[in-house]
């Protein structure tokens, strides 16, 4: 039985126990990589039935459309998340990109928080500007300031799930009743916490992006990014779709997605990264709660350490956010947390010594990685942009992986100790 059938199976056994669409030919229980770029039919009229979408299960024509290993990791993250639909991408940013191409217009307006990660910001403040959308960054943990940005052209609200590298939570139940009442899709890009320890559909989302590089890679093996439509908002008011066919199987914006915007802007993801991102769903949920388990510990941790000016982990008592995190997340709330040291001068004295954990961008790799983002993913903003985005330079991010415990805290210790 596939397990969307069923409402008895616990989290990792609905992504392990995912079907194929298809039975395999030769039995195999791990989906194979279909690297084919077209799909031979048996005649013309099944080619045209598939093209014309009149298939009771429909058939894969062309690798930037659908491919059979992409279709299973689409399947996978249905069963774990609940969303009705999912598309899969080449990147986290041509989630983002993809979602909001489908739905803004010339004279829409997006509102969002100012502190996102760099190139989100830049998509938003830029890229789209040149298109006619206009960003209104407000502080999304006051509803009232959210609730004067949102006017007749506002064509989602828009977040992260925890700042990066902020570590800010809106409460976005809260939030979710503002926009309901508004008319206005809620969007959250989630790559923070995936959807073992945050239901989406329970916060309000509507559209969810992620970085499936992160946590669903399997310890970054690959470039990948995922679109899910939880089908829980009415589009007839947005410009851009309300003129687009719903059928019964897509919502409006699905549609719009997958029949144009997708298709067009031609970002793919590779058949191979399906796969490995397909066995990185297996093994999901025990290393995020490992690697939260052992942030959390770490953050503690660093807490007791003279050399270091603050820590953020929105489970800390310090953080003003814990209450609103213990709302939303079930356990630990993911693998990434910051800590600030003396000055610039000191966080790069400090990475420098450091002998296990390794100085690289990315979060939820099996490693645990260092990054200094104010001189790396901020370097090329102006002083003042970063300002605008608090930006911070004696701010460190740290993405916690699956070394022992007492390893990284005694490679912290002795680079702690350096600074002295």
């Amino acid at each position: 039985m596939a397990c969307e059938d069923s409402k008895k199976e616990k989290f990792a056994t609905r992504i392990i126990n995912q079907r194929f669409n298809k039975k395999d030919v030769h039995g195999a229980i791990s989906m194979p990589v279909y690297r084919s770029a077209a799909f031979e039919f048996a005649d013309a009229d099944s080619i045209a039935a598939a093209f014309q979408y009149k298939e009771e299960i429909a058939s894969h024509t062309y690798t930037r459309i659908t491919n059979p290993s992409v279709e299973n990791l689409e399947r996978k993250i249905k069963a774990a998340s609940s969303a009705e639909n999912v598309q899969m991408v080449a990147s986290g940013m041509a989630a983002i990109s993809n979602t909001f191409l489908a739905i803004a217009y010339a004279g829409a307006n997006i509102v969002t928080s100012p502190h996102l990660f760099g190139n989100t910001f830049s998509f938003f403040k830029f890229t789209l500007a040149a298109f006619g959308v206009e960003v209104r960054f407000v502080n999304t943990d006051n509803i009232e300031e959210v609730a004067s940005a949102i006017d007749d052209n506002t064509c989602a609200f828009f977040c992260e799930l925890i700042t990066n590298p902020h570590l800010e939570i809106a409460d976005l139940p809260e939030i979710s009743k503002l926009l309901k009442s508004r008319g206005v899709p809620m969007i959250v890009d989630t790559t923070i916490v995936p959807w073992c320890g945050f239901d989406a559909r329970e916060a309000g989302v509507d559209l969810e992006v992620v970085s499936t590089t992160k946590y669903v890679s399997g310890g970054a093996t690959s470039i990948g990014g995922a679109i899910l439509d939880y089908g829980t908002f009415d589009w007839k008011n947005n410009k851009r779709l309300n003129d687009v066919a719903k059928t019964d199987s897509m919502s409006q914006f699905t549609f719009k997605l997958k029949r144009e915007i997708a298709r067009n802007l031609g970002a793919a993801i590779d058949p191979e990264v399906a796969y490995l991102q397909s066995l990185g769903m297996e093994s999901l949920q025990v290393r995020f709660e490992r690697m939260s388990e052992s942030a959390y510990k770490l953050a503690q941790f660093l807490e007791r350490q003279e050399q270091v000016v603050k820590v953020g982990y929105t489970k800390l008592s310090s953080s003003p956010y814990k209450a609103v995190s213990d709302k939303l997340f079930t356990g630990n709330p993911g693998a990434m947390l910051t800590f600030s040291l003396k000055d610039k001068a000191a966080c790069y004295s400090f990475m420098n010594q450091l002998q296990i954990i390794r100085r690289a961008t990315n979060l939820f790799d099996n490693k645990t990685l260092i990054i200094h983002p104010e001189s790396t993913i901020y370097g090329t903003f102006s002083k003042e942009m970063k300002q605008v985005m608090g930006i911070e330079d004696n701010l460190l991010r740290l993405s916690v992986g699956l070394e022992d415990i007492e390893d990284l805290q005694n490679d912290i210790k002795q680079a702690l100790y350096s600074l002295k």
